[in-house]
């Protein structure tokens, strides 16, 4: 057992070097020369942690601007948090070895359905199978299953949920990146797929968020970056500004709390800007690579990636996907609770990676009409699935507890509406 353990922590959830030694492995498959397999596998490596650095110094700027936001428009309610729920999982209801061995069975499931289906799709986002893996255990677990049972019915669900939400997206990513080279391996996948939906039915494809036309003067708000932080910095001051100078001054040191608001939002972009350079690298290095086990191990197979890689395909869609669903959860924070749900609050880091993704997805349907009505409806439905979800916790003993991926929420919510009632029969 601590042999698999020690692989999960050091090696499957760390998603550098699962990547890198799926590069290396494609390329060794390929008889590829020495020189060129290290090159290869370092390079994805390499790619690999820039993006990650890029993630975090976004993550790192959102945590200061939730923090604002939250005390600015005097929030309360629950905070969506899967790892508080991992944690509790495993320290309080021993279900550490239960959820390790889930997540390989998802894995190899993955894997298997891969190789003799049509969908070949490999789900290689570690962490997100991860979180699968502890709602297939927890809901299993409540639903009455144990031992390998309990550990093979989360794989089935799991491993089912890697390859068909990859499969589900399949036909806009090829319209987004003009390929099937890749795939998304993102749990929120269910989310993309109604902003796009709403999209279709609003907007028009051919408006592009890309193709904005601005005057001469504000030419130059066709930099990415730029246009990225000529909507950060004011988001940011007016924020800190309504959370006031001793909250925000906390925060700030001895920087003025405002010049401290404008800092950090100039580090979100410069966190965009690493971010963006990150996924080119590992573009270049995983897809050609990746082709080896395709040719090998799983004909055809299309490796399934976390959600930035799509975000040079359309930066602007990210913006407006970020900023409307964020509206949207605002929204529904107040709506839910009319109707007896519970108060979700705003997560800002599911907001930009999530929110950033579904704008993609509302251009590629709807073009910029799309993307903000659709932007809008997706941070409603993505607050509505974790409330429901919340009552279901507290019967298992999570209070005040719920999740943020909604392909996630939609597992626990099978077994709780499907999978136990008819265990309950049985």
């Amino acid at each position: 057992m601590s042999i698999i353990n020690f692989i999960i922590t050091n090696i499957l959830t760390q998603a550098a070097i699962t990547i890198a030694l799926i590069a290396m492995l494609g390329l060794i498959l390929q008889k590829k020369s020495i020189g060129q397999i290290i090159a290869g596998t370092f390079k994805t490596l390499l790619g690999f942690m820039v993006l990650s650095a890029g993630a975090g110094i976004i993550v790192g700027s959102l945590i200061y601007f939730g923090k604002i936001f939250t005390e600015g428009f005097h929030m309360q309610g629950i905070i969506p948090s899967i790892e508080a729920i991992n944690g509790q999982a495993m320290n309080e209801l021993g279900l550490g070895s239960p959820i390790a061995f889930t997540f390989l069975a998802i894995f190899v499931v993955n894997i298997i359905i891969a190789r003799y289906t049509k969908w070949k799709y490999i789900f290689l986002t570690g962490q997100a199978i991860l979180w699968m893996a502890t709602m297939c255990t927890v809901f299993g677990y409540s639903a009455g299953f144990r031992g390998a049972t309990l550990i093979i019915v989360g794989g089935v669900v799991g491993g089912i949920f890697a390859v068909a939400m990859p499969a589900f997206a399949q036909p806009l990513i090829r319209t987004i990146t003009g390929s099937d080279d890749i795939a998304l391996g993102h749990f929120c996948t269910i989310g993309y797929l109604f902003e796009a939906g709403v999209a279709k039915l609003v907007g028009n494809p051919e408006e592009s968020t890309e193709d904005i036309e601005l005057p001469k003067g504000f030419e130059f708000l066709q930099d990415t970056y730029l246009s990225v932080m000529v909507v950060m910095v004011p988001l940011y001051l007016i924020t800190a500004f309504f959370a006031g100078p001793e909250f925000g001054g906390n925060l700030a040191g001895h920087t003025d709390y405002l010049v401290y608001a404008f800092l950090q939002a100039i580090q979100f972009v410069v966190g965009v800007y690493v971010l963006l350079a990150g996924v080119r690298l590992i573009l270049a290095e995983i897809v050609p690579a990746f082709r080896g086990i395709a040719m090998k191990l799983v004909p055809n197979a299309i490796p399934a990636l976390d959600c930035p890689v799509l975000f040079p395909y359309a930066p602007h869609a990210v913006i407006i996907g970020f900023v409307t669903t964020t509206i949207g959860t605002v929204i529904a924070m107040f709506v839910l609770p009319m109707f007896g749900l519970a108060m979700i609050l705003p997560g800002m880091l599911t907001n930009f990676f999530a929110g950033g993704t579904a704008g993609i997805f509302g251009n590629a349907t709807g073009g910029k009409r799309g993307a903000i009505i659709g932007g809008i409806a997706h941070g409603f439905f993505i607050t509505l699935l974790p409330a429901l979800l919340v009552t279901i916790f507290s019967h298992l003993g999570f209070a005040n507890a719920t999740a943020t991926d909604v392909d996630t929420v939609a597992a626990a919510l099978l077994y709780a509406w499907i999978i136990t009632p008819l265990m309950s029969i049985f």
